[in-house]
């Protein structure tokens, strides 16, 4: 009986610092079953092997920032039946999507000896806007649990069971007193995914958006509740402009404010 064949596993970077990645590498003893389920077939982080596509399942980390770019993920998605996009930079465009409000032009000529050399996109824009995308994973970096849960879905060829709520709950789970019930303290807990645990908010500071908005958040009310707080435009437009500055939500929600100063 000719054995079953492994799913293919690869793993891609664009413009991105490897974080998310990383995650996949921080699994340690969960890695083991990974590496059981799938054969990993493309992954330089971690292995200089190399086997061709196609591949059953392609992890894309990073934004698309150069027109080379955004040709490779052209080719990507061709050799891929499912392709995720994992962490804030291929989700939302990254922090280095803030350039999506200025003039890359300007930059570039501040910045280098010899602009005529760089070649770049006049934004950082996220997988999804390039190709179809079969989910996204978000976070600054990713929930390695989340990462996990995710591929054994598609492995199964089930939904991914991953939380749609706010930060708020996690906050409520752990036992953590709101930061700015009690506090005074801005948070972006109430419009932001869950996912990482509430980590800010148990050290008494407040959320700064890692994962991203959640599902029909209401930015305008949390800003209305900011400004009580004493909070000017300047500071909510630095608020909504952190690691998921270009998700529609935060970014029309930081452009309002910017209209006002």
């Amino acid at each position: 009986m000719p054995r079953k064949r492994k799913p293919k596993l690869a793993v891609w970077k664009f413009a991105s610092c490897d974080g998310c990645q990383l995650s996949l590498l921080d699994c340690e003893d969960e890695l083991l079953a990974v590496a059981g389920a799938v054969e990993i077939a493309n992954f330089p982080e971690a292995s200089s092997a190399v086997m061709k596509g196609p591949y059953d399942l392609s992890l894309v980390e990073g934004s698309i920032t150069t027109p080379h770019d955004a040709e490779r993920i052209q080719e990507v998605r061709r050799l891929s039946k499912f392709l995720i996009t994992i962490g804030a930079c291929a989700t939302a465009g990254g922090i280095q999507a803030l350039r999506n409000f200025k003039d890359v032009k300007e930059f570039i000529s501040i910045v280098y000896a010899k602009p005529e050399y760089i070649s770049t996109l006049d934004k950082s824009s996220p997988i999804a806007e390039h190709v179809k995308v079969d989910f996204e994973l978000r976070g600054c970096p990713i929930n390695k649990y989340q990462l996990l849960e995710v591929i054994n879905a598609f492995l199964n060829g089930r939904k991914p069971n991953t939380p749609s709520y706010s930060v708020c709950v996690e906050c409520k789970r752990r036992g953590t007193v709101c930061v700015m019930v009690a506090h005074g303290t801005p948070c972006l807990g109430p419009v932001t995914q869950a996912g990482c645990g509430a980590i800010c908010p148990a050290y008494n500071r407040g959320c700064y958006g890692c994962f991203g908005p959640q599902e029909t958040s209401n930015t305008a009310s949390l800003s209305a509740w900011w400004r009580r707080l004493g909070v000017k435009d300047p500071d909510l437009v630095r608020a909504f402009r952190g690691f998921n500055a270009y998700a529609e939500p935060f970014r029309k929600e930081s452009e309002a404010h910017e209209q006002k100063q």
